[in-house]
């Protein structure tokens, strides 16, 4: 099923007629929930935009936290929602992004349509924050991908893809009402796509693959064709990214946080000036980066 999804890929219709406008230098922050975070570790994302944007030294950031919300419920650790709004606030001022990708609302639909008003409400704030934060050039909308329906004893996911797609109704009326581009993703994939996750809602390696080319083709970009991608200077290519990815979620949440960082940095909170010790590593990854990008095009041409 995976190889047929594939060839349907070229079929499907795009959203919206103007395209994701990016630039020689961007800075591009990848931000949401599971569905955003789990990409860094495949690398498909991340390595599609790269080559479909022809353009040069793009710096990417993926700041998904799984299980996230709107308020920053995931990031706040073991003080409230509030805490990990500011702590994303504080990464986006940081940062500087030129280009935010934000894919919310996998987590929200749970709670079905009466959580609806409370999400949106949230979203508008993160936006304005975002907003306030970076000033970026452009801020894309995604919807949430489907669920996928898996044998027993996984649940169907029949009513809660229903409830996706409320959520990704009331994402695009968002997205228009603030006059931003909006990638609906969960009407790309379909949901009658099957083998795209290992559970029914974490897409495995393939469905990465799949999911990040559905997502150029809907934010009007030309991915390269599978063969393009599985060429090898493409692989070396994805496998650089993932490792610098690797690096920045090393630096960016660092396994002994609470020690460095939070309420126990009385013990070894001197040992946090080492966190910036991985800005050259990170700097040194992504000229490799870019490297493997030229070479990759050029084999292309």
């Amino acid at each position: 099923m995976i190889k047929y999804w594939i060839l349907l890929l070229h079929l499907l219709a795009l959203t919206r007629g103007d395209s994701l406008t990016l630039q020689d230098g961007d800075r591009v922050v990848l931000l949401g929930n599971t569905v955003i975070e789990r990409a860094q570790k495949y690398g498909h994302l991340e390595s599609t935009l790269t080559l479909s944007s022809g353009k040069a030294n793009l710096q990417f950031r993926n700041l998904g936290w799984s299980g996230d919300t709107v308020y920053g419920d995931a990031r706040s650790y073991f003080g409230p929602p509030q805490e990990g709004f500011d702590r994303l606030t504080v990464d986006l001022t940081g940062f500087k992004p030129n280009v935010v990708i934000i894919c919310y609302g996998a987590v929200a639909a749970f709670e079905g349509p009466d959580g609806l008003e409370n999400f949106i409400k949230g979203y508008d704030r993160l936006l304005e924050m975002v907003t306030a934060a970076a000033d970026p050039r452009e801020i894309v909308l995604v919807s949430p991908p489907p669920a996928e329906s898996l044998p027993a004893p996984l649940p169907d996911m029949t009513e809660h893809n229903k409830n996706l797609a409320i959520y990704r109704d009331a994402i695009r009326d968002l997205a228009a009402k603030k006059e931003l581009q909006f990638a609906d993703l969960f009407a790309a994939i379909g949901q009658g796509a099957t083998g795209l996750t290992d559970n029914g809602i974490h897409y495995t390696d393939q469905g990465n693959q799949i999911l990040a080319r559905l997502m150029v083709q809907e934010l009007k970009l030309t991915p390269p064709t599978i063969l393009e991608l599985e060429s090898e200077p493409a692989q070396k290519l994805r496998q650089a990214i993932i490792a610098k990815n690797k690096l920045f979620f090393f630096q960016w949440r660092p396994s002994n946080e609470t020690y460095l960082r939070l309420f126990r940095k009385h013990e070894q909170g001197q040992n946090a000036k080492e966190l910036v010790q991985f800005d050259p590593l990170i700097k040194e990854a992504e000229t490799k980066i870019e490297a493997l990008r030229i070479t990759t095009l050029q084999l292309k041409k």
